[in-house]
């Protein structure tokens, strides 16, 4: 599976971004796929996520203000982040998992997420 992120940047607090990111394989045969953040020096944690049953689960730093969604037909999901505070900058990963009698997972390249005046 290949995933290829895009979006990210410079935002200043209290401003919106979007992040994108697109799975060479149909989304639908994931057993999971989301978002994970990594801020400097910390470990990676997941920010945002779809099962394979199509419900979701978030952070709860990050509830109220981060909405994951998808396009099943275009195999892409994407993170809408909103009220952006100091804290979500970081490195942000899609991640994908496959599971076919062992368990697989899948990393985007990562895209760099900045929130500073």
């Amino acid at each position: 599976v290949q995933l290829q992120a895009s979006g990210g940047g410079l935002v200043q607090p209290g401003g919106s971004m979007r992040l994108s990111c697109s799975s060479s394989r149909n989304i639908l045969t994931l057993n999971e796929m989301g978002w994970y953040h990594q801020a400097p020096e910390k470990q990676r944690e997941l920010v945002a996520g779809f099962t394979r049953y199509g419900t979701t689960t978030y952070q709860d730093s990050v509830k109220g203000r981060f909405t994951i969604s998808r396009d099943n037909a275009k195999n892409t999901i994407y993170l809408e982040m909103e009220n952006l505070k100091p804290e979500d900058t970081g490195v942000y990963y899609c991640h994908a998992q496959v599971q076919v009698k062992h368990t697989y997972d899948y990393w985007g390249q990562g895209t760099q997420v900045t929130v500073s005046s």
